[in-house]
């Protein structure tokens, strides 16, 4: 059997056992130890895997930020901080044609830098949006890809789980993750805005104005009350990221900050009883435990895997680009955004990027260690959030089909978020080839 045998059967293994439905966490652990006996790795040799998983898991002091996280997310989800928020951005931009789109998007960004919850974010705007976009002529298409392109902003814009797993992964600061997060996440928002304006002004039809008579207002009254709503998310952001920022607190601790503070929102908002904060706590148990063994199941398949030698294959296939830097890192999002058509981010994050660290690393871009995997974070994070949305298994695209209209079929949502998907692609060229974009924040707070 030739060098790369072992290596390659593990790969088709994997694809097999995913595909199969077996869970990804079983496949994942299961796959590494059989091709351990399979290959005749020594037994004794399995027992670093399990000291790995105790070490880089089960106590790692990082990790603890993701159901804080999670919990933060949900019970802000419940605090009626979104409704207001909404209805307050659409009373502002009545009779503007496209404006209940742009309200969308803003709300996206909001929620994104407050919750980062994806499934949560997506359900709850359409459940809002999606009714009140179609019943006054908005395009279905148009409607759909808006809402389902905002509510993915939560996986790039802090504080993201992703950010926080990624960070682990790459053995880099999470706070520097979450500030160079902050300019590629704003410029995607600008792009749809940018969007929807064109859209606005070429095919207005498909944007109509919301009638001047559902808010009559003075435009004094509609800017205090938008003021208002957006009082509460934004000091809730400003206590999580700014304490990072100050380094007053580290990210787990800052995510503790951001639990209490969402807990205390839902409590003032009234949303706040027993029924809410049992389900806030089963659905943040499970989402965390889904991480956390898929991070178990990683760990070892990475583990066997490099042992026989997948690493220097990997390696070795990345090696064809005459040395150039640029197409190795071309031609590692080309590859991850293949990927995101067939796999969450969970999978590829933990399962490829150990592989792929390791190659970036020894890339000369000009760039500090550092500097080159905060960089090389960001512009995964941007291409990772296009697997929500790129079918057959965006998952954004099946939470919103849940809760739209019979009328609406996934074939009209598929083509909604093509657009969106095009811009998502545009803002990872514009990071791989202006690092400054995601650095100049981390650097600027470096001093």
């Amino acid at each position: 059997m030739g060098e790369g045998f072992w290596p390659l059967a593990m790969l088709a293994a994997l694809v097999v056992g995913i595909f199969s439905g077996y869970p990804v966490a079983l496949v994942l652990a299961g796959t590494g130890i059989v091709f351990a006996f399979l290959a005749d790795i020594p037994a004794l040799f399995l027992s670093i895997g399990v000291s790995r998983v105790y070490s880089g898991i089960l106590t790692n002091w990082l990790l603890i930020a993701i159901p804080l996280f999670v919990y933060m997310g949900l019970m802000l989800e419940r605090s009626g901080v979104a409704e207001r928020l909404l209805g307050s951005l659409a009373a502002l931009f009545r009779g503007l044609s496209g404006g209940y789109g742009f309200a969308v998007v803003v709300i996206g960004v909001v929620m994104a830098a407050s919750t980062g919850i994806i499934g949560a974010s997506v359900v709850l705007m359409g459940m809002m949006a999606l009714p009140t976009m179609l019943r006054h002529g908005y395009d279905p298409r148009l409607s759909t890809g808006v809402i389902a392109a905002s509510g993915t902003l939560g996986i790039l814009i802090p504080p993201s789980i992703m950010l926080i797993v990624l960070g682990d992964q790459l053995q880099v600061s999470v706070g520097d993750l979450f500030m160079g997060a902050v300019g590629p996440g704003l410029l995607l928002g600008a792009l749809y805005l940018g969007y929807l304006a064109v859209v606005a002004l070429v095919r207005p039809q498909w944007m109509p104005a919301l009638p001047r008579g559902t808010d009559e207002r003075p435009l004094g009254r509609r800017l205090a009350s938008l003021a208002l709503d957006l009082l509460a998310p934004v000091a809730l952001i400003i206590c999580v990221l700014g304490s990072i920022v100050a380094g007053i607190a580290t990210p787990t601790e800052a995510a503790a900050i951001g639990a209490a503070g969402a807990t205390l929102l839902a409590l003032m908002a009234g949303g706040l009883h027993r029924g809410v904060m049992g389900e806030a706590l089963r659905e943040t148990t499970r989402t965390t435990a889904m991480i956390v063994f898929v991070m178990i199941g990683a760990s070892l398949f990475s583990l066997v895997f490099k042992k026989l030698g997948g690493d220097d294959l990997i390696a070795g296939a990345l090696a064809f680009q005459d040395g150039n830097p640029y197409w190795v890192i071309l031609t590692i999002m080309v590859v991850i955004f293949v990927l995101g058509f067939f796999l969450e981010w969970v999978e590829i994050t933990l399962v490829v990027i150990p592989l792929l660290a390791p190659v970036v690393a020894g890339l000369d871009l000009g760039l500090a260690e550092p500097e080159l995997l905060v960089w090389f974070a960001i512009a995964l994070s941007v291409n990772l959030q296009t697997s929500f949305l790129t079918p057959p298994f965006g998952y954004a695209l099946f939470y919103l089909r849940g809760i739209a209209p019979p009328e609406i079929s996934i074939a009209t949502i598929y083509r909604g978020v093509v657009p969106f998907v095009i811009l998502q692609l545009l803002a990872l060229a514009a990071v791989i080839a202006f690092p400054a974009i995601s650095l100049w924040l981390p650097r600027y707070l470096a001093g």
